[in-house]
C-alpha cells in the first residue's frame, strides 16, 4: 500500500476527527436511531431515515480516516530546508496585482484552500516544487496563465 504524506498537524487533525466521530458522533446517531424507532412505522419515519443516512456518512468517514492514519507517513517539516517541496510554507506575490498569498504545500488529504493548505498536486504547487526564494513562476490555471514571484520559503 502506498504511504500518504501528512504533516504533523495534518495527522493530528485526522486523528482528532476520528476520535470525535467514534466517541461523540457515532453514539449520538445510535441514540437518534433508537429514538426514531420508538416512533413506530419506519417506512414513513423521516427522523429514522435521516439518522440512518447520517450514520452511513459517519461510518464512511471513520473508514476513510482509519485508512489515512494507517498509511500515514508523518513528515516533520521543521527538519526540511532548501528548495520548495512538501511541507514548505511559501509566500507569493501576484506579479500582475501585487497581491500577496501564503500557502503551505500539503498532501491531498489535508489540503484546504480556505486555510491556505495547498494540495501538492494542484497547478500552483506543481509549478512551485523545486523553486527557491526570488524565483518567478508561471502557473497555468483554468482562468489563464498567472505569474508569481516567490517572496519567502519557510519550513515551519
Amino acid at each position: 500500500m502506498e504511504k500518504i504524506p501528512l504533516t504533523k498537524a495534518g495527522f493530528k487533525s485526522a486523528d482528532d476527527e476520528l476520535k470525535k466521530l467514534k466517541s461523540v458522533d457515532r453514539p449520538s446517531v445510535i441514540r437518534a436511531i433508537a429514538e426514531a424507532r420508538e416512533h413506530g412505522d419506519l417506512s414513513e419515519n423521516a427522523e429514522y431515515h435521516s439518522a440512518r443516512e447520517l450514520q452511513s456518512h459517519i461510518e464512511g468517514r471513520i473508514k476513510e480516516l482509519e485508512a489515512i492514519i494507517s498509511r500515514a507517513d508523518i513528515i516533520d517539516v521543521t527538519k526540511l530546508s532548501g528548495a520548495i517541496k512538501f511541507g514548505a510554507t511559501v509566500t507569493l506575490v501576484d506579479e500582475e496585482t501585487d497581491a500577496e498569498k501564503t500557502y503551505q504545500i500539503v498532501g491531498e488529504h489535508e489540503a484546504d484552500i480556505e486555510r491556505s493548505l495547498l494540495n501538492i498536486n494542484s497547478p500552483i504547487a506543481r509549478a512551485l516544487i523545486g523553486k527557491e526564494e526570488g524565483d518567478s513562476v508561471e502557473v497555468k490555471t483554468p482562468g489563464g496563465v498567472k505569474d508569481y514571484e516567490i517572496l519567502a520559503v519557510k519550513f515551519i
